[in-house]
């Protein structure tokens, strides 16, 4: 009859293979905790905001998906998701190719004074939006501004860029100004990172300086391009600190649903509609995950 024999007792191998998965959950666990708080629970606490309304009697009641029914049927959402999805296929495309200019005329080595510039045109990122729109907004003003005064000096009506033709091209050309350095560094580390042993084989080839870029900068620089235009997308649909700064100085050009953004903060803080602002912010951020992925995976197919 055979003896039944005991199983070992762990040995310290699987001992110390327990401590180091445990060791790893020790450096995670801190990230995990602030991201469930800062992140998760917001987004939670908006979805469930965004499935009741607050009633004269009664209180807070469950309508479920009615919010959200009421946003898709909203013409002042529609106009004001329009509005930024013309400022996107506008002034994206535009910042994104003085950037990629800027950091291919540094990259080149031919440019005198290349740190110079390169401080230089990302300095205006380092400017808090809220100056930088106070800054731009008082610059525009036909009677006070620069603008104003360039009118007196030179005798001419010049086009007032507050009025409400051209507030969205004002406020283009200061999310320009910010970003521009901020994508052309993102752009020249890209550029950095590319073999100078490909360049070397392009001048013994007789390639000029304009097939390098085509064929090499280029190609090695397109997921950069990609992740600079998904944060531009991003930002583009989180348009809110310069409309809310210039409303001031232009009443008749900014209206309270400009953009989606500063449309869900006049409903909270100036209609007292929390429930369906969540909605708005909820059905926003859906919107701009679609359109993100969708510029990713564009680019991605294009690699």
């Amino acid at each position: 009859m055979a003896v039944p024999q005991l199983a070992a007792p762990p040995g310290p191998a699987v001992k110390m293979k327990h401590r180091r998965g445990w060791a790893g959950w020790q450096f995670v666990g801190p990230f995990m905790v602030v991201f469930a708080l800062v992140f998760l629970a917001p987004i939670a606490y908006s979805i469930y905001l965004s499935l009741y309304r607050n009633r004269l009697i009664g209180g807070n009641a469950f309508v479920g998906l009615d919010n959200y029914q009421r946003v898709i049927q909203d013409p002042q959402f529609w106009s004001a998701f329009g509005r930024v999805a013309l400022f996107l296929c506008v002034q994206v495309p535009i910042m994104l190719f003085l950037a990629l200019l800027v950091a291919l005329a540094i990259d080149s080595g031919r440019l005198y004074g290349a740190g110079f510039f390169r401080v230089a045109i990302f300095l205006p990122y380092a400017v808090p939006a809220v100056v930088a729109a106070l800054m731009w907004g008082f610059m525009y003003g036909a009677r006070f501004g620069l603008i104003g005064n360039l009118s007196d000096f030179l005798h001419v009506q010049l086009p007032d860029p507050l009025k409400p033709s051209l507030i969205l091209a004002s406020i283009g050309n200061i999310t320009t100004w910010e970003y521009v350095g901020y994508n052309m560094l993102i752009f020249y580390s890209a550029l950095r990172v590319v073999p100078t042993s490909l360049y070397e084989s392009a001048e013994i080839d007789g390639a000029g300086q304009w097939r390098i870029i085509r064929s090499i900068k280029l190609p090695h620089i397109r997921g950069a391009l990609v992740i600079a235009a998904i944060f531009s997308v991003i930002g583009s649909f989180q348009l809110f600190n310069e409309p809310s700064i210039l409303k001031d100085l232009a009443p008749n050009a900014i209206t309270t649903y400009f953009t989606p953004n500063f449309y869900a903060y006049s409903l909270t803080f100036s209609g007292q509609e929390f429930n369906y602002s969540a909605a708005v912010a909820v059905v926003m951020a859906v919107l701009t995950m679609i359109v993100a992925y969708v510029v990713q995976l564009r680019g991605s197919r294009e690699r």
